[in-house]
């Protein structure tokens, strides 16, 4: 496993943050970590990184214990933090040079990196004259300095635009051919397009950990419908399949079924055979944002 994670906890003060948290990832895998502001991401991602103590438990980051060896498990990761810290009067090459030879790599992999990240049409400048989302690639750059076995990326599309976002979640699909990537995003259409698994947390606890293919393939079917005429709930309950219902205002209904066929024909044979006319129907299947919904409200 690239990273293991064993029942750790943290508390800041009498607050909990973790609580007894597990999770394994393997390597080339890209995870999503979700969670409500608070729930525990980002001092996750520290311990993983070396930079908080866990109070309890165990975490491996390429069979390093990052207490016991916290030097190895720097060597082998690439860290973006939320906030990201960057020189800002140093020019692009120059931190990245000033990296480099931290981490002893050669200087032709900042070419490669700037090449990589879309970082080349800026990279004259200083780091202070950059855009928000330019300094975002600055700090993935130098995460990815060092070719390492893993990514950790704490909010990597922060302040990104549209094209922006599409070119960084290909770097990271890329990265994550030969790398293990952990990341943390509110952005939950980018879960969806780059990860392979998603790991939910809330109130410092797991509360889902499933892979992508599973929250968004078969998942309930939700039809919203308006119908001409008031109706009762009696009659409604007739639809087949149906697991749930409710009248959301005037003639509008939310209809849920349990079914891997397309339930509209249904709601329309619902509509003729009661002489109701349909005003507008819509179908929608759950998605990452709903499950996130319903397994992190209070």
């Amino acid at each position: 496993m690239s990273i293991e994670v064993s029942n750790i906890s943290k508390h800041y003060g009498a607050q909990k943050a973790l609580d007894s948290v597990s999770f394994s990832v393997k390597k080339g895998e890209i995870v999503g970590f979700l969670g409500p502001n608070g729930a525990g991401k980002s001092t996750l991602m520290k311990i993983l990184t070396t930079y908080l103590s866990a109070d309890q438990g165990t975490a491996t980051v390429n069979g390093n214990d990052v207490n016991a060896n916290p030097k190895a498990v720097q060597l082998s990761i690439g860290y973006l933090p939320e906030h990201n810290p960057l020189y800002l009067d140093l020019y692009v090459r120059e931190y990245l040079g000033f990296n480099a030879d931290v981490y002893k790599v050669s200087q032709s992999r900042i070419d490669e990196v700037i090449e990589l990240t879309g970082l080349k049409p800026e990279s004259h400048k200083k780091i202070g004259q950059l855009s928000k989302g330019y300094r975002q690639r600055v700090g993935l750059a130098n995460a990815l300095l060092h070719n390492p076995e893993v990514l950790i990326l704490d909010e990597p599309t922060t302040g990104l635009d549209p094209n922006q976002l599409v070119e960084i979640r290909n770097v990271i699909k890329n990265a994550g051919k030969d790398k293990t990537v952990f990341l943390s995003t509110h952005i939950m259409q980018e879960v969806e397009a780059i990860c392979d698994r998603v790991i939910i947390i809330n109130q410092g606890k797991i509360v889902k950990d499933e892979k992508i293919e599973h929250i968004t393939k078969g998942q309930e079917q939700v039809v919203e419908v308006e119908f001409d005429f008031r109706i009762e709930e009696q009659a409604i309950a007739k639809i087949p399949n149906l697991t749930s219902y409710k009248n959301t205002h005037d003639m509008v209904w939310e209809l849920a079924f349990e079914s891997d066929v397309d339930m509209r024909p249904a709601v329309f044979d619902f509509a003729q055979a009661n002489g109701l006319k349909i005003l507008q129907l819509n179908l929608r299947n759950k998605n990452l944002e709903a499950v996130f919904r319903e397994v992190t409200k209070k």
